[in-house]
């Protein structure tokens, strides 16, 4: 299905929500890597989802000021904000808790079909030339802010005419 160009390598992004109940955005430009002339594409990996507060040293805990939730969602089309669990172009999702009771942060990071295995064959083909980042979180104290660093591991591949073909189709309709 897809010829290998390159090896795994990482694109790195932060997004910084600074408000609450307020939806932030962020975007990793792939226009360098994603050549339709050549059926060029994004095969994403894994996408690893790091937490920090205002400062890099932070205790995350001191970031909230009551209990919290926080989203961050990669998708490759625009949205404009959150969406389902089965929209087509999700790519990976996290979503970071904060107890005030307990004063626990637990977070989870979605799975999705596309992103298990570790043959070269799996992973996320991305034909579009841009990853989309959108984070939201509730329960921020006064002055903080919720740092969220958005690391995807893909590698460069060649597709065959038709499954680029499929892909494109399946990313288009996926836009309706």
């Amino acid at each position: 299905m897809a010829t290998k160009k390159t090896a795994i390598f990482t694109l790195t992004e932060r997004i910084t929500v600074d408000a609450n109940a307020t939806t932030t955005f962020a975007d990793i430009d792939l226009s360098s890597y994603v050549d339709v002339g050549d059926r060029q594409a994004l095969q994403v990996h894994s996408v690893d989802f790091i937490y920090q507060g205002t400062d890099s040293d932070e205790v995350m805990q001191s970031t909230f000021a009551g209990d919290s939730e926080s989203k961050i969602q990669v998708t490759d089309l625009n949205r404009g904000g959150l969406v389902f669990a089965n929209d087509r172009s999700l790519v990976a999702s996290a979503q970071l808790n904060f107890d005030t009771g307990t004063n626990q942060l637990s977070n989870e990071a979605d799975l999705y079909p596309d992103n298990f295995g570790k043959g070269s064959d799996d992973g996320r083909y991305i034909v579009n030339d841009t990853l989309y980042i959108v984070g939201r979180t509730t329960g921020l104290d006064t002055n903080k802010e919720l740092n969220v660093t958005v690391r995807v591991n893909a590698s460069i591949v060649t597709l065959g005419a038709k499954d680029f073909m499929a892909i494109a189709i399946q990313s288009t309709a996926a836009d309706n």
